[in-house]
């Protein structure tokens, strides 16, 4: 008798997972609360969807347990997710690393892991929201209520928990499965918003809104430092946003999580050390010594911005270029290289790409995702308590983790 395998989440991990189960024979049934699967999907990479990093390391992924991540990522590593999307028809085109489709759109992965499901007799419900999740004797007991009002029970030997986080509501993500979990006893960390944008207490950002520049920003928390990134930053009306700050994001979200003072330092030449600043800067003065202030920076910064930095180093837009005193200089170079702002809070789960937090990983096994806990109960994806950096990372992580939690669920 083939082994009854029910997947609560239609998205990457439990794609994935369908994918992997009936590919070893399972009678697979995937209970979606969206009107379709994978709408997720749809929007990563911006509709273009990076589906892999062929650059693999430890530290791209994050979570409460360091180690727990890259023991799945090796287990099913992007080579063999490459492969397997060239099997279904995605040929890939690489970017400094990141691995798209071809023809970049994001459409193409989700048709072929459909159209695969379809071929391997995957059954999908749809509009179907889990209630009730239960381990009885011999197999589990799921309770979903239709959108129209309907109660459906199914029974499974095994179940796949990929329902996702929080991240992302309007594409359906809801932070459901994290009381499913808990009702069998699993411990679900704190969940933050992470890839985020952060927001920041000082009223100059209003001036600042539309300013990118290439800068490092590192996350400090009570003054001890987290994280650093470097990149395009990209300055808005409430505070600051771009790839690097969503890197470092999820470090400033648990610290504001546990109550601590969350600051950001923006260093606005990286690239120089404070004293080949100095340099630079007092060369400029003397090469056009009666330039004023307000135009010392063309060339350099946004205009926007030079207004700021000149105001917190405390110099007049009015001063002569070469009236610039040795004390005005080094303050000029201290606020380019440490641009202090204190973060408040991150955007909204809404706005965020994934989370940081979820189910414990010390309770699940990391050679098949089964629980460590409930028997015949396998876990993957975004529900999980990793996230990774940008770049393909979070959809490596489904696929790994889905994948091994299909193969997984077969021996249940």
């Amino acid at each position: 008798m083939k082994k009854k395998i029910c997947i609560i989440g239609g998205g990457a991990a439990g794609l994935m997972a369908a994918v992997a189960a009936a590919e070893g024979g399972a009678d697979v049934t995937i209970l979606e609360h969206n009107d379709r699967v994978g709408r997720k999907i749809l929007s990563t990479g911006n509709g273009r969807c990076n589906f892999t990093n062929v650059i693999q390391e430890p530290q791209c992924y994050r979570s409460d347990n360091k180690d727990f991540p890259w023991q799945v990522i090796c287990r099913y590593p992007s080579r063999e997710v490459i492969a397997c999307f060239l099997e279904l028809g995605i040929y890939s085109k690489n970017k400094n690393g990141c691995l798209y489709p071809f023809s970049e759109q994001a459409s193409a992965v989700l048709d072929v892991l459909r159209m695969e499901i379809g071929r391997l007799g995957v059954c999908v419900k749809t509009d179907m929201h889990v209630m009730e999740l239960k381990r009885e004797k011999n197999d589990f007991r799921i309770r979903a209520l239709e959108k129209g009002g309907a109660s459906h029970v199914y029974h499974a030997d095994a179940v796949i928990l990929a329902a996702g986080s929080r991240a992302a509501s309007k594409l359906g993500s809801d932070g459901s499965g994290y009381q499913l979990a808990q009702s069998l006893g699993h411990t679900v960390i704190p969940v933050v918003p992470a890839l985020v944008q952060l927001r920041c207490k000082e009223g100059f950002y209003k001036a600042l809104a539309g300013v990118r520049v290439q800068g490092k920003v590192s996350v400090y928390a009570d003054g001890k430092w987290l994280a650093s990134d470097t990149g395009e930053l990209q300055l808005t009306d409430y505070g600051i946003s771009g790839i690097p700050v969503f890197q470092v994001s999820r470090y400033a979200a648990k610290a504001l999580h546990h109550k601590c003072k969350t600051t950001a330092e923006l260093d606005f030449m990286p690239d120089f050390t404070e004293e080949q600043l100095k340099s630079f800067l007092a060369k400029r003065a003397n090469t056009r010594p009666d330039k004023e202030m307000e135009m010392f920076f063309a060339g350099v910064f946004h205009k926007k911005l030079s207004g700021v930095l000149l105001k917190n180093a405390g110099i007049p837009t009015t001063k002569k270029a070469g009236e610039l005193s040795e004390k005005e200089l080094k303050r000029l170079v201290r606020v380019i290289k440490h641009f202090s702002t204190e973060i408040v809070k991150t955007n909204s789960f809404e706005q965020a790409q994934v989370c940081a937090g979820g189910v414990d990983t010390g309770e699940i096994n990391p050679e098949t995702m089964e629980s460590r806990l409930v028997r015949g109960l396998y876990l993957a994806g975004e529900i999980i308590d990793v996230d990774g950096m940008c770049g393909g990372y979070n959809l490596q992580w489904a696929w790994s983790s889905g994948y091994l939690a299909g193969k997984g669920a077969l021996h249940a």
